[in-house]
């Protein structure tokens, strides 16, 4: 749940902090004088304007402070107690429901979904027959993202799940792990069903109010109102730019969550402490073990840079970092990126959270910064190493747009009068596009999203809006019949597949 300078000349450190007696845990002690100097290069060189982290060590927090600001304008300084969004690392609150519901014998992780939600369907028949709650949750579906299901559209919980069965998989079943946020939301709404009880709630009575986490929203009703709370960011057009917070209600168990570092540090403890706490959230050993268990490798280190041998358990991602045993997960959405991560061996645990979305790599990168520094390792320059990569995506942007210039055929002109091409076009899965004639262009939406296109040959129109956080781009194409009548239309909705062809409606 994956969605931007003017520079912050200088990040003024804003403060909170709780540290370790100096002659009982040395490292900890040192670790605000270690590690303040890094994070803000990393802001400065990342343009993320404010930041808060924690740290916890053999049980007990020993380190918190926030840093620059949640609101720029008023300058309103980030504290361990300023609310931003977490964006997937919900996902493994979801996990912990489906948890407490094996633990009361209610559902079983191996048993087919299809026992509890008879109409569950997938495009592959043998998927839909033989997916469990298990599969749901270590992104072995055999689907890809397909996230503009969901992203920026009005469908209900429910319906998101009907759709399923419309969408086309990339692999077979359990074949390859792909990140899937659907799966997800479907996760939450087989726990609502099973309990009878709104996800929402769920996440406050049974996660949120016995681990003390007084300030988290199980979503953003609420946030914009609510005291200490962040702006989000972006960086657009070389400037820090305040976006819209990101209502995810259909898709909340993916990534909906608003939390505090304060809040997220009882969580991850209460996760450090393997099911044995006095917390009063239950949660049986046996489950807590499945949960951090690897299930699915994951291929490649793209979503988890720095960290090896990465697998995924059942919402958390299962990994080594520098040869230290690692818990990990990420968050993305609007505005905001998270990380959280512990090293079960070395009792070490961190959470940061940053109120700068879209390609903001700082979270991560604090926390291998904080690992080192605690475990006493030699420091790796993670700022070099992340500019190369940004510099070989940027590269990478580069060819695409360069490839994509290369094919067209210029002088074309399309086959039709543009007002031929207005209409609506359905897809059983993504519902109705309407197209429509704005200012002389063709525009396309689908319900909150809206891409203006420019003519790009024959009848291809190139998508796109510097507007839009998460665009819809690339080229979208239209089909005629025998009589030459536009009466379908091609959006590339999902990058791993062919266009998603849309049938003409209405003429």
């Amino acid at each position: 749940m994956r969605l931007f300078t003017h520079a912050l000349a200088v990040l003024g450190l804003l403060t909170a902090v709780t540290t370790a007696n100096a002659q009982k845990k040395p490292a900890s002690q040192n670790l605000e004088a270690a590690i303040d100097p890094v994070v803000k290069q990393m802001m400065t060189e990342w343009h993320v304007p404010g930041l808060a982290v924690g740290v916890v060590k053999n049980g007990q927090i020993i380190f918190t402070k926030g840093y620059g600001y949640r609101d720029i304008d008023k300058q309103l300084p980030v504290t361990p107690k300023t609310l931003m969004a977490i964006g997937s690392n919900t996902k493994s609150f979801t996990v912990v429901l489906l948890g407490q519901l094996v633990d009361q014998g209610k559902i079983a992780w191996d048993t087919p979904v299809r026992t509890y939600l008879p109409t569950f369907q997938m495009f592959d028949e043998y998927a839909g027959k033989s997916m469990t709650p298990r599969d749901l949750v270590s992104h072995r579906s055999g689907l890809p993202r397909h996230d503009f299901l969901w992203y920026g559209r009005h469908y209900t919980r429910p319906e998101l799940v009907d759709r399923l069965r419309y969408l086309r998989p990339t692999h077979g079943f359990r074949e390859v792990w792909q990140y899937q946020n659907l799966m997800f939301a479907t996760a939450g709404y087989l726990a609502e069903t099973i309990s009878g009880q709104p996800w929402d709630r769920m996440i406050r009575d049974q996660i949120f109010t016995p681990l003390g986490m007084t300030r988290s929203l199980p979503d953003t009703h609420g946030f914009v109102d609510a005291d200490d709370r962040s702006i989000p960011y972006s960086w657009r057009n070389n400037a820090i730019t305040a976006v819209p917070v990101r209502s995810l209600d259909a898709a909340g168990p993916a990534g909906s969550i608003v939390s505090t570092v304060d809040d997220m540090l009882k969580y991850v403890q209460f996760r450090m402490a393997h099911g044995r706490n006095t917390s009063g959230l239950h949660l049986s050993v046996k489950n807590e073990d499945e949960m951090q268990s690897a299930q699915m490798v994951v291929p490649g280190a793209g979503y988890w840079p720095g960290f090896d041998l990465v697998s995924y358990g059942l919402g958390l991602a299962v990994a080594s970092y520098r040869g230290h045993r690692a818990i990990a997960h990420g968050g993305s959405i609007d505005g905001f990126i998270s990380q959280m991560s512990w090293l079960p061996d070395d009792s070490i645990g961190v959470v940061v959270l940053s109120n700068r979305g879209d390609d903001n790599p700082i979270p991560t990168m604090v926390v291998q910064a904080i690992y080192d520094r605690i475990l006493g390792l030699p420091p790796i320059d993670y700022i070099a190493k992340q500019k190369t990569a940004d510099a070989e995506t940027a590269h990478a942007e580069d060819s695409t747009q360069a490839a994509l210039r290369a094919g067209q055929k210029k002088g074309t002109q399309p086959s039709h009068e543009l007002s031929a091409y207005v209409g609506s076009y359905t897809h059983p899965g993504y519902g109705t596009a309407l197209v429509k004639l704005v200012n002389g262009n063709l525009e396309v939406s689908m319900d909150d999203l809206i891409a203006p296109t420019t003519h790009y040959h024959y009848d291809t129109f190139e998508l796109g809006d510097a507007k839009s956080l998460v665009p819809l781009k690339g080229l979208m194409s239209f089909g005629t019949n025998t009589k030459g009548e536009i009466d379908r239309l091609l959006l590339p909705l999902e990058p791993t597949l062919a266009p998603i062809v849309f049938t003409r409606s209405n003429k």
